[in-house]
């Protein structure tokens, strides 16, 4: 079957690029022969490439030029499924890893201020979006939606009415070897050391772009209220807007105990030396960060309107938070770090985290992915 998967840009730290990647080798060994269309070929590993890289200024010429270029891609490619990780109406297969966006401008207009109420409004690339995406489930070509949670299956089905049977949950793969709780033995000692994390104290670490969605500022905020100057947080992630983020860290007398670290391509070191994953977003359809702490055996705090809160049982390998509940986040923290310290509910905590995230390799993943293509054809 000769599919073709489309994706403007690279971003070494992006959830749908990671996707991409471990999705290629594996559904090739399946038998499916892929050809990425994308602006370039740079990071993705991909065999089979067509390169579209249209003039542009501004997001929304960028999102509107590559989208046209893209149609006339896979026209003319004859391929016999067209999977798109982008807003493009006439794909037969979209892939849902960026949520609905009209769902996230719903979240964000409910708590912005006025001054943001009035950006928003102003900013024709949100339009654009929220266009595009109606467009594109109402297209006749679609036939399947791959929603990588349930939450994602929920809003396109209320917000667009497509019909229960095109939408199909496939749930993001992790790498069970590449992020493995061995690991964390070989790594812990050495990472905690360069993060200057002192014995006895705790470490969450936080792994994620786009610092605003994935609730940084509750991060920061929850640690600030834990009177607990052995609390630490480590901070992984690209954000043009860091600087801010690291005001406010100061700002609240955190200093040190803040540490943004900036993009990372390999995030295990991070994931060994902390004792808990923390990621309060406001909006998640499921980060990939979330399956390799779990992967890692690292319990997790994540926000309720995140895919990841599908799969995490409260207290047995994680907790769900509420990122507008600051003190409550702060409570959480509190627990993780006497559960982080207590030995035998520590390892129990990490073989759940491990155990919960075994359901979700790459193999099966590319399983069910190639079952949908199979139907499809």
């Amino acid at each position: 079957m000769r599919v073709a998967l489309v994706r403007q840009r690279y971003n070494p730290y992006g959830g749908a690029e990671r996707f991409i990647e471990r999705a290629l080798p594996a559904l090739e060994r399946a038998g499916a022969e892929l050809t990425l269309i994308a602006r370039r070929a740079e990071g993705w590993g991909a065999r089979r490439f067509v390169g579209i890289d249209p003039f542009c200024l501004g997001n929304l010429w960028r999102d509107a030029s590559f989208a046209r270029a893209a149609r006339s891609a896979w026209d003319a490619g004859k391929f016999d499924l067209v999977q798109s990780h982008e807003r493009i109406a006439g794909c037969d297969l979209y892939r849902a890893g960026d949520g609905v966006h009209a769902e996230w401008l719903d979240i964000r207009l409910a708590a912005a201020g006025s001054m943001e109420r009035l950006g928003i409004a102003l900013n024709p690339h949100h339009d654009y979006l929220c266009t595009a995406e109606r467009r594109m489930f109402e297209h006749p070509r679609l036939r399947a939606v791959i929603c990588n949670s349930g939450m994602v299956r929920e809003e396109i089905r209320q917000r667009f009415g497509l019909a229960p049977q095109k939408l199909h949950v496939i749930y993001n793969g992790v790498d069970l070897e590449y992020f493995h709780p061995r690991h964390r033995a070989a790594l812990r000692a050495q990472a905690r050391a360069e993060l200057q994390v002192a014995a006895g104290e705790t470490l969450f670490v936080f792994v994620g772009s786009g610092f605003a969605r994935k609730g940084l500022d509750a991060a920061i905020g929850a640690l600030a209220g834990c009177g607990e100057a052995r609390y630490r947080l480590a901070v992984a992630g690209a954000d043009r807007h860091a600087a801010r983020f690291a005001a406010l860290a100061a700002a609240r007398g955190l200093g040190e105990r803040v540490r943004l670290l900036g993009g990372r391509e390999d995030v295990r070191p991070l994931y060994a030396a902390a004792d808990c994953f923390m990621l309060p977003t406001r909006y998640d359809p499921f980060p990939n960060s979330f399956l390799e702490a779990l992967a890692m055996g690292l319990p997790a705090i994540v926000g309720r309107r995140s895919g990841a809160a599908e799969s995490v049982r409260h207290g047995e390998n994680g907790w769900i938070c509420d990122p507008g509940d600051v003190a409550g986040l702060t409570q959480l923290m509190h627990v993780a770090a006497e559960v982080a310290a207590d030995e035998s509910g520590g390892a129990g905590l990490r073989a759940a985290a491990r155990s919960t995230a075994e359901r979700y390799g790459i193999d099966a993943m590319a399983s069910n992915l190639t079952q949908l293509y199979s139907n499809l054809a």
